[in-house]
């Protein structure tokens, strides 16, 4: 496992076989958001859409929390609010938030390659939209889901509102927005919110499971898969068959195809080079 440089304490990065593993580091605030956290979780993730080495991207946080969301502490001590430092204007903190959502959050949603949030603890505020906006979501079994914004005054943040309500309807959605009530493991796996559900010792391991079974998939198709998928959500479904269509045929001249086919005839199991 190579460790990569972040800049920060506040944010890990290890690259093993394929697999970025991010791992928010801030346990004294159960993994709440930093400045620095979030700059680097977005320098790490424009780095590794384009690394050729990463085939497969993890996040999660340390000790028995996944993310708190936002630091509620330090916004109390400069007195409320999400503006940064003395002369911010609002339209300032507008567009310094919309700029670090879409190059965190939204960047683990359009990422062209396979995302896993696994949760050893509590997904709180924007950080449950952190774990919303992944492709996949492990929980430990003693882990929760909860929205929270409306116990601090927020409408919410980092894309939640949009994954959230895809996941599980705008009824629900509402429900869980407007009431902040905790989802405990077994009701998120039943909500579908989250894919797997697991002994909290087991969490790393399985987590490795599913991450090592993406790192060794077709990575381009991986990549065209997601895109059908995401653009699925919202377009038209002539829009969906045609761009299906583009994606299969493109497909079926990568050296992983090929490689692949000639494994089913050989009856074997294919080796994936991401070509």
């Amino acid at each position: 496992m190579a460790a990569r440089d972040t800049g920060t304490e506040d944010l890990l990065a290890d690259l093993a076989d394929g697999v970025l593993t991010l791992t928010l580091n801030r346990p004294q605030a159960r993994n709440a958001m930093s400045g620095a956290m979030n700059d680097a979780l977005a320098a790490q993730l424009a780095w590794a859409e384009l690394a050729r080495d990463v085939r497969c991207i993890v996040l999660t946080g340390t000790g028995k929390g996944f993310c708190a969301g936002g630091d509620v502490k330090g916004m109390a001590a400069r007195g409320g609010g999400t503006a940064g430092g003395p002369g911010e204007t609002l339209d300032e903190a507008i567009h310094r938030q919309r700029v670090n959502q879409r190059a965190t959050a939204g960047k683990l949603f359009k990422m062209p390659k396979p995302t896993i949030a696994a949760l050893p603890g509590a997904a709180a505020g924007a950080g449950l939209s952190l774990a919303l906006a992944c492709d996949l979501r492990i929980m430990a079994s003693d882990a929760f889901m909860t929205t929270a914004f409306a116990k601090v005054g927020f409408a919410g943040d980092y894309g939640g509102t949009y994954f959230l309500s895809q996941l599980v309807g705008t009824a629900k959605a509402k429900e869980l927005y407007f009431l902040s009530d905790r989802v405990d493991a077994a009701e998120a796996l039943r909500l579908g919110l989250t894919n797997w559900v697991c002994a909290p010792e087991e969490l790393a391991a399985k987590t490795a499971e599913v991450a090592g079974r993406l790192a060794g998939g077709p990575t381009v198709a991986y990549r065209y898969m997601k895109e059908n998928l995401n653009r699925a959500l919202g377009g038209e479904v002539d829009d969906c068959l045609d761009l299906e269509a583009t994606h299969h045929v493109h497909c079926s001249q990568t050296e992983d195809h090929q490689q692949a086919a000639k494994a089913f005839v050989e009856k074997r199991a294919p080796v994936f080079v991401g070509r």
